[in-house]
């Protein structure tokens, strides 16, 4: 069914006045668009005006989201929801007009449906459609400059809504002075405005609100439509304020008035890339200087929960940012900072019933930054405390503050509540100055091996070794070599007293071949002492990739040299293993994977940690003794592979499509 004879995707342009609000409980969204066509610009990027019900006319309109931290194309058709001929949803006050309802339309998609849409709050919508970042206010508690906030907010052409807290026995109450609860009104203007009474002159405090019903609901107060108030202001003052007195669901009122009887501010400050430097000139308005890191909190390595678990907090992911210039005009010589913490892709999970974290953000001043660990290590945390914080951990998609700091280098920790929670996260910072941002963790790359791991090799040693090559060879046959199977047998036998079905000749061979090994090149770990790795021994994919870790000639074999040289290895790593499996069950903690690594030699960052837990971690957490022997293998392997090919070390490496098929898979 055709809606209208003569469809235009618009009329007369674009105005805050076209965004209607249907059935559906989106009021959240409707306040967000009303804003988001006060910005020509802003409004293109969301809306491309490539798009018209013209010649080429496809049956299709595509539309632009952000979405953590990137840009989204969504296509979606022109069949809309009616009712009797009629829009049911978002519509215009033109019966022609479509752009928002097919707007409307467009975000139901990325979130999955309309149903998806119900309830929420204004300042997702507002980032979604500008890739800012959203400070909310409680009303009743605003710091005493807030006013100057919304004033400079305004400038940089931030979105803003605001809303009343709701009657929980009434839908959407209606106050004596007009205005709704429950609610989501859009913030279009803030303005001094020139004021001349009998008796004096001055500026005034006043903003223009919008009801997103865009009706008669308005509020009814000092500064309303046609109320007395106005006859102070001069003519010239109201037609620049652009003041009309019509039923369109827009109003104004005094800044004590809105701090009285609005419950809730939110204030979406537009990232860097928002506004054009030619709108900056004209406009003569200020961008934010932005910085944004993605993570993620994974358990048992990254989810170390908040600064309650102090054993674990120092697991967090960690940022280091360092703030060196004032702002402008600030008589403390202090840095605005607006920190922002949003996990990902929540509307969407909440329909498998799946609610959002409980997540927040802790700062801590670096006084000498140069000298401490990275990253930040328990020590730290237990002898420093916060200088600025999260108000609180909340269940919410994104959690924001703003700050004043004097300059100098600063870590943010952002953490769920609890340990042991995983989620995908992006956090920004915005500041009025540039800020250097960096992840505060270590470079990938080898480092010592622990001293208590290593032990100085004794001098009878090199006596012993042509006796050691004259068993080995007998294990091995007549090339001389082992493959991964034989190397299974002895690593097996090493690790513990007897495997079933074995026969008594094999068991006297491997038995004399392990007793002169382990005596010579383990001398820490005597044969008597039995170690599990799990019923059937070491996995075969284990005792693959050690035979390819040391086989140099990729015979798929290993000649004595290399397996003496691969005992070492295995000697470190089973050592590591033990000094961190302090319970001897065989298994360690991931949030143990950094420390064990560490001994053995790898200095690793919280991305390669979180992919190695992800790969050889169980779903409590745990790795077992095998994984990590795997884990160790591959990691020893591939920084090989690298250094290899980065004989400067310059930190990059070329490889040819051949070379790098053939070295990951034999790996």
């Amino acid at each position: 069914m055709e809606i209208a004879d003569n469809p235009e995707l618009f009329v007369e342009g674009a105005s805050r006045f076209d965004v209607q609000q249907g059935e559906l409980g989106d009021c959240w969204l409707l306040a967000a668009v009303a804003n988001l066509t006060l910005n020509r610009a802003l409004f293109s990027q969301v809306v491309p005006d490539d798009q018209s019900f013209g010649d080429k006319y496809a049956g299709i309109f595509h539309f632009r989201f952000w979405q953590y931290g990137r840009w989204v194309d969504v296509v979606i058709d022109d069949r809309l929801p009616t009712y009797g001929g009629r829009l049911v949803f978002l519509h215009s006050s033109e019966h022609n007009e479509f752009w928002s309802a097919l707007l409307e339309k467009a975000y139901a998609k990325l979130h999955g449906s309309y149903e998806a849409l119900k309830g929420g709050t204004t300042c997702e919508a507002m980032e979604d459609f500008t890739g800012g970042v959203t400070e909310m206010y409680e009303l009743n508690q605003a710091p005493p400059n807030l006013y100057r906030i919304m004033l400079k907010a305004y400038e940089r052409s931030s979105l803003m809504g605001c809303s009343i807290e709701p009657d929980p026995n009434v839908v959407e109450a209606q106050t004596p002075e007009g205005l709704i609860k429950g609610h989501a009104y859009s913030v279009t203007k803030v303005k001094y405005v020139d004021i001349q009474t009998p008796r004096s002159s001055g500026k005034i405090p006043l903003i223009r609100i919008r009801n997103p019903w865009g009706n008669e609901a308005e509020w009814n107060g000092p500064w309303s439509d046609k109320s007395p108030e106005w006859r102070f202001i001069p003519d010239e003052e109201k037609e620049e304020i652009g003041l009309t007195f019509d039923e369109d669901g827009e109003f104004w009122m005094s800044y004590k008035d809105f701090q009285k009887h609005f419950s809730r501010l939110e204030i979406c400050n537009l990232n860097p890339d928002s506004l054009t430097e030619e709108e900056l000139l004209r406009s003569h308005k200020r961008k934010w200087e932005m910085s944004m890191f993605e993570c993620e909190w994974v358990r048992g390595v990254t989810a170390g929960g908040c600064r309650n678990y102090l054993e674990t907090f120092w697991h967090n992911p960690q940022y280091r940012i360092t703030l060196e210039d004032p702002d402008e005009e600030d008589d403390d010589n202090k840095c605005t900072v607006i920190v922002a913490l949003m996990q990902k892709n929540h509307r969407s999970q909440r329909k498998m019933g799946i609610e959002c974290l409980t997540i927040g953000f802790a700062m801590y001043h670096l006084k000498d930054p140069d000298n401490l660990p990275k990253p930040l290590d328990l020590n730290f945390f237990k002898y420093n405390a916060s200088v600025a914080r999260s108000q609180s951990f909340i269940n919410l998609r994104e959690v924001s503050c703003r700050f004043k700091l004097p300059p100098g280098v600063y870590c943010i920790v952002p953490s769920t509540f609890e340990p042991n929670e995983e989620g995908e996260f992006i956090l920004r910072v915005f500041s009025e100055h540039k800020n250097h941002m960096e992840e505060n963790d270590e470079e990938v790359g080898l480092g010592k091996v622990d001293d208590r791991v290593v032990k100085q090799p004794e001098p009878e040693e090199e006596k012993t070794q042509d006796k050691v090559k004259e068993f080995f060879c007998k294990i091995a046959g007549e090339d001389m070599e082992i493959d991964w199977m034989e190397l299974k047998e002895i690593l097996d036998y090493a690790m513990r007293n007897e495997l079933p079905g074995r026969s008594s000749s094999q068991d006297s061979i491997v038995n004399t071949i392990l007793s002169v090994l382990c005596g010579v090149l383990c001398r820490d770990t005597p044969l008597g002492q039995t170690f599990e790795t799990k019923k059937e021994g070491f996995s075969k994919d284990v005792c693959r990739s050690m035979v390819a870790m040391m086989d140099v000639d990729r015979s798929g074999k290993l000649g004595f040299e290399e397996f003496k040289a691969l005992w070492v290895d295995i000697r470190h790593w089973k050592a590591v293993f033990k000094l961190y499996d302090k319970d001897d069950s065989g298994c360690l903690s991931a949030f143990e994977l950094r420390q064990a690594l560490n001994s053995a030699g790898y200095r690793l960052n919280n991305h390669i940690l979180n992919i190695l837990a992800h790969r050889y971690s169980t779903k409590n957490g745990m790795i077992t003794f095998d994984d990590f022997m795997m884990c160790a293998v591959r990691l020893k392997t591939m920084i090989d592979i690298f250094r290899e090919k980065d004989t400067d070390n310059t930190n990059t490496a070329t490889f040819t499509m051949e070379e790098w098929v053939e070295k990951t898979l034999y790996s």
